[in-house]
């Protein structure tokens, strides 16, 4: 079998550059091979970028290819995780982690959002700086914490909060961390003083903290409760059996590390590219001033000119670089490549949305792109597609678009540095390459959001 081009370095070589690079090792890959090219990583991985192709990948999860488990989040978030089981399993956990998240049930949910940003902006100053993926950080994690859990300032909300931002600043973000989750042999627990015995420390008071909060909640039975938890734990499938409480735990840490930090960075980058654009800013104000009802969390989810600022943010920087990968299950032709059984296929995210036939001038942050033309699920996927699609996505966005418009209705920002911020690996994810500062101008004199009805 001859497998499309890529690099001829030597495997360590590779899985180095990818680790420590790799936006600019994909990219360098395009243009020596284009759509389609091979890395030795773990073993050989071919990636793709062309939107036919990802629509041939992800249009067939069930047939020519499998969507396998993800064993590098399965040290993070266990073996019962939607994210890291496979085949019926995955569609189970799936089907009974979908109703929170979607519809009307969703929308419940504004109030929560809107509130905690509000609570949280409201301690900034006048004149103070402070650094923005960090306080996105506990916009989101307060966020998920109540929506999740219902928890708001209980000591085990608190410690699992400080436990959890732990895990993700302090070397989940670090290349030791990306390269010890590639290479299992590296996890070595030497004690509580080094990296992978701290992480196993914390992580396992984290799994105490979510079994103990299971546990009150199972005894507590109260069908009135509306948070995700209360939801899951009443939630059968098809056979009327419910979770066991392994695969809540597991579930659990999925929604808290995944529906927390990704959309804290999605954040964090709309909010550099508002502020370093004037005129996307200005514009994105005039829209959100025609809104009179500042609690109608419809009105503005439904922004237009809103909505393409998040696209394009989710776009240019996507904080997954690549689609879960997908294994070849019968002989296929992929770009005019024959691939056999058991070859392994990545989709790119991040190349896909550097496309220059795609999204002309793709370095550029354009929000009008979104505004003149419709991208298919294959030209843009942020929450990448198919079976294994990010369940959160409409809740992300939507928490987004909802935590924009109450800071920058409220609060005159600056950034206090307008250089550029390029993106980089954090842990298995992406993020800024350098702390990005802000400071408070002023107050914006708009109404509070918070209707009269919650705000006491």
């Amino acid at each position: 079998m001859k497998l499309p081009n890529g690099p001829k370095t030597p495997q360590l070589v590779q899985m180095l550059q990818w680790i420590s690079s790799p936006m600019k090792y994909m990219e360098d890959c395009t243009q020596h091979y284009g759509d389609i090219f091979t890395l030795q990583l773990t073993g050989p991985v071919v990636f793709v970028s062309n939107p036919q192709a990802l629509q041939q990948i992800l249009t067939s999860d069930t047939k020519e290819f499998a969507a396998p488990g993800e064993p590098l989040f399965e040290s993070l978030l266990g073996k019962h995780s939607v994210i890291t089981v496979t085949g019926e399993v995955h569609r189970r956990q799936r089907q009974l982690l979908m109703p929170p998240f979607h519809g009307e049930r969703m929308r419940t949910y504004a109030q929560v959002i809107t509130k905690v940003t509000e609570e949280i902006i409201s301690q900034w100053q006048i004149g103070q700086t402070f650094y923005v993926h960090p306080a996105m950080q506990a916009v989101t994690m307060r966020i998920i914490m109540q929506a999740v859990f219902g928890l708001y300032d209980s000591p085990r909300a608190q410690e699992l909060e400080k436990l959890l931002t732990l895990i993700l600043n302090r070397g989940g973000s670090s290349p030791l961390r990306a390269l010890m989750l590639y290479f299992p042999a590296l996890q070595k627990d030497l004690g509580p003083l080094t990296p992978w015995g701290t992480f196993l420390r914390r992580r396992s008071r984290v799994y105490q903290l979510l079994q103990e909060e299971i546990q009150a909640r199972r005894e507590e039975a109260d069908s009135s409760r509306t948070d995700v938890l209360s939801l899951l734990i009443a939630a059968q499938d098809e056979a009327g059996q419910t979770m066991t409480d392994a695969e809540l735990s597991d579930e659990l840490m999925t929604l808290l590390v995944a529906g927390h930090e990704t959309t804290a960075t999605a954040v964090t980058w709309a909010l550099y590219w508002i502020h370093k654009l004037p005129a996307v800013r200005e514009k994105l104000l005039q829209e959100l001033d025609t809104v009179s009802d500042r609690s109608d969390s419809n009105t503005i989810s439904k922004l237009p000119y809103l909505n393409a600022v998040c696209n394009e943010s989710l776009r240019i920087y996507p904080v997954a670089m690549l689609t879960f990968a997908r294994v070849v299950q019968q002989p296929l032709s992929l770009c005019g490549y024959e691939l056999e059984p058991g070859t392994a296929v990545m989709g790119s995210i991040y190349l896909t949305h550097q496309r220059e036939d795609l999204y002309p001038q793709p370095k550029q942050f354009k929000p009008e792109r979104f505004l003149e033309r419709q991208f298919s699920p294959y030209e843009f996927l942020p929450f990448g597609g198919g079976a294994k699609r990010c369940i959160g996505a409409a809740f992300a966005q939507f928490e987004m678009k909802l935590i924009l418009a109450t800071i920058l209705s409220r609060l005159e920002l600056a950034l206090l540095d307008n250089s550029d911020v390029k993106p980089k690996r954090r842990g298995l994810v992406t993020g800024p390459d350098r702390p990005i500062q802000m400071v408070v101008s002023n107050q914006r004199q708009v109404e509070s959001r918070i209707p009269e009805a919650i705000s006491g």
